[in-house]
């Protein structure tokens, strides 16, 4: 196995075959960061009674080395998504003479156990760095009282309280649960049943952490995370997601142990944050338990979009991830705003392609005629002029290109994929996607990360993100600078290769490990 298919990304994690989705169970413990994710390793389409939790390591968070599937379904149900902790204090008890361990909370799908009640949670537990797993005993921890859609717990150590605090999807809101032990659970309070514009669909993957705002230790905020599916009854009537389907959003408030109350009042769906502008972005959490000294707020998605999953043009293999992000909170004059960066660790596998300084773009002109790209990066920062509209075709050929550019008029960065390769496979997914941007000091920045079957933008100061798939043919790999309505000063910009994390499988295992 080569990782060399046509479309496998070649910097984003992949399972070797079939079906992938939801990241689960991200946790770092002595010396690796776990991935688990949700996995039908026998099929490409996501087979939900036989769903199992993938399983992939790594030392840095960019080559990662896959392992056997850690929870396999059974007679408690199919293994849906969920999160891992360090259990440091035994609090559960597992590990009396290991001291500390990985326990899962996850939800179990089609328990029949609880006859009506096919959502439920339950734990296992680790004893050897997440290798074997031991589902509990007393299984399920906690089963709903009425409602179907009760699962994706999200699970952190409160210091303050010193108990478990778990994040929990039910239906059109988030609820919050308290425990001792990972075993025991008192619900705490409710959120979002009222928050306008969110109940398109279900509200699935929750998570809630705290950030310093603007790096400052005395300033504490908490974010609240939430996924929102694609419309399937709950409320058809709200509006979609920037780019449709499904979509994620955010919420900066504070959190007392018991009750999230957001710092902004949400009077309508304009007020709503949402995490990122383009269409494959979704499921996404964070990780646990960073290494102390860190400090970093690290997360992943899914890059897919749940209105055509299944209809990908990929054949071995189905999904893939997100690079990984560091996110932080930052004060703008419209208030406290979640951004997301790039992993500094990317800097392992980059080498430079090219490199302009202060060069005018004008309509017809192409600097970057002569350079051919099929995964890169891009980082650049233009100086405002008289063009209407500029930025880059990439993955381009006589006939495909995927257009990254910049609305000087309605100042919004967009990625158009109406003719960016394979768009046949569903009618929404030819597109164009815009993310509100306003220059700074008549400026615009954006980093690109270009993939053999995906564009992430960055832009600006990281508040503006669109993610998008992309299915060009490999011939497809011209590249150029483009102005519309007049000219535009590039300032700078640097292209950089960014080396597969596949390279052999030996290799790729040995670099996991390090």
């Amino acid at each position: 196995m080569n990782y060399t298919e046509k479309f496998r990304p070649q910097y984003h994690y992949s399972p070797e075959k079939n079906w992938m989705n939801d990241p689960n169970g991200l946790v770092y413990y002595e010396g690796e960061y776990h991935l688990f994710y949700q996995h039908t390793p026998f099929a490409s389409q996501p087979d939900f009674e036989k769903m199992h939790w993938g399983h992939a390591v790594s030392s840095d968070l960019i080559y990662w080395e896959e392992l056997p599937p850690a929870l396999p379904p059974g007679e408690d149900g199919s293994i849906f998504s969920g999160s891992a902790v360090v259990d440091y204090h035994n609090t559960s008890g597992f590990f009396n003479e290991e001291g500390s361990g990985l326990v899962a909370i996850y939800t179990n799908n089609g328990n029949q156990a609880q006859p009506g009640k096919p959502q439920v949670q339950s734990i296992a537990y680790s004893k050897d760095k997440g290798r074997t797993w031991t589902k509990y005993e007393g299984n399920p921890v906690l089963f709903p009282d009425t409602t179907l859609d009760f699962r994706d717990p999200k699970v952190f150590w409160h210091e303050e309280t010193s108990r478990w605090i778990m994040s929990l999807a039910v239906k059109d809101r988030v609820e919050f649960y308290s425990s001792p032990n990972l075993k025991e659970w008192t619900f705490a309070s409710g959120f979002g049943a009222d928050v306008i514009g969110t109940h398109r669909g279900i509200y699935e993957c929750p998570d809630l952490f705290s950030l310093h705002v603007d790096g400052d230790p005395n300033k504490k905020k908490w974010v609240l995370i939430l996924s929102v599916g694609d419309c399937n009854g709950v409320n058809p009537n709200d509006p979609e997601p920037p780019a449709g389907g499904s979509g994620m959003l955010y919420f900066v408030g504070d959190f007392d142990g018991q009750v999230f109350t957001p710092g902004e009042a949400i009077h309508s769906i304009d007020d709503l944050k949402w995490i990122d502008f383009g269409s494959d972005f979704y499921a996404a959490v964070t990780w646990s338990n960073t290494p102390e000294g860190d400090g970093r707020r690290l997360w992943i998605g899914w890059m897919n979009n749940w209105r055509y999953a299944g209809a990908l043009p990929t054949d071995k293999w189905r999904g893939h991830t997100s690079i990984p992000r560091e996110l932080k909170l930052r004060t703008f004059t419209d208030g406290i705003r979640l951004v997301q960066e790039p992993i500094e660790e990317f800097n392992r596998i980059r080498s430079p392609l090219a490199t302009l300084e202060n060069v005018t773009i004008e309509p017809n002109a192409n600097p970057l005629v002569n350079i051919v790209a099929n995964k890169a990066e891009f980082i650049a920062e233009f100086e405002m002029a008289t063009a209407k509209e500029f930025g880059f075709k990439v993955r381009k050929s006589e006939n495909e290109e995927t257009v990254v550019g910049y609305d000087a008029v309605m100042k919004k960065l967009f990625v158009d994929r109406t003719n960016s390769g394979r768009t046949d496979f569903h009618p929404n997914f030819a597109a164009k996607h815009e993310a509100p941007l306003s220059p700074v000091n008549h400026r615009v920045r954006m980093s690109i990360f270009m993939d053999w079957c995906s564009i992430e933008v960055f832009g600006g100061d990281g508040t503006a993100i669109i993610s998008d798939t992309i299915f060009p043919d490999s011939e497809s790999n011209g590249l150029e600078l483009f102005a519309v309505g007049g000219n535009v000063k590039l300032v700078s910009l640097q292209i950089n290769d960014l080396g597969s994390i596949w390279q052999t499988n030996d290799k790729a295992k040995e670099h996991a490990r390090v």
